[in-house]
């Protein structure tokens, strides 16, 4: 089952908050609080602030215990734009954009729990994977070379008149 919580008009750039939400991810509820606890950067605490409501909703309204939880999707929305000016020199003036963002959090008790070292060394066996098929390429490649070799016409050097 899918519990969601949305935190909207957060005074905070989109592009700070993703940063953060990358990072929870996949997460199980008790370690991406955690992480966010001691994250230094404004956007950990407005997600911790999701994430707790997040917490709240699955235990009130759907009756599920917040052990079993897991990060599901944490994705974060360009809010309306506050747009300011600031006075500059002869008389003209700047625009200040003053960006706001949406924080979505969907918590989930039907995910296997993978961590950031499962997820890890699953990619480091892919790069092995890709290393012994390039490996096995080129062993293949350099049988058949010589041929390709003899097959190619000398170049005559030119001599000076």
């Amino acid at each position: 089952m899918e519990v969601r919580s949305t935190y909207k008009y957060a005074r905070i750039s989109p592009f700070k908050v993703r940063e953060v939400t990358r990072e929870i991810q996949g997460l199980p509820v008790s370690a991406a609080l955690d992480l966010l606890a001691f994250t230094p950067k404004k956007a950990a605490f407005l997600i911790g602030k999701t994430l707790k409501s997040a917490i709240a909703n699955a235990e009130n309204n759907a009756n599920l215990k917040p052990d079993g939880l897991v990060v599901k999707e944490a994705t974060v929305g360009e809010g309306p734009t506050l747009k300011r000016i600031m006075a500059r020199a002869r008389g003209s003036a700047s625009r200040i954009l003053k960006r706001t963002s949406h924080i979505r959090i969907v918590l989930s008790d039907d995910i296997p729990i993978e961590t950031r070292e499962q997820r890890k060394a699953k990619r480091q066996a892919e790069k092995r994977a890709a290393k012994k098929e390039i490996a096995n390429k080129a062993t293949e490649g350099a049988a058949t070379a010589p041929e390709e070799k003899s097959a190619k016409p000398k170049r005559i050097a030119k001599t000076k008149k």
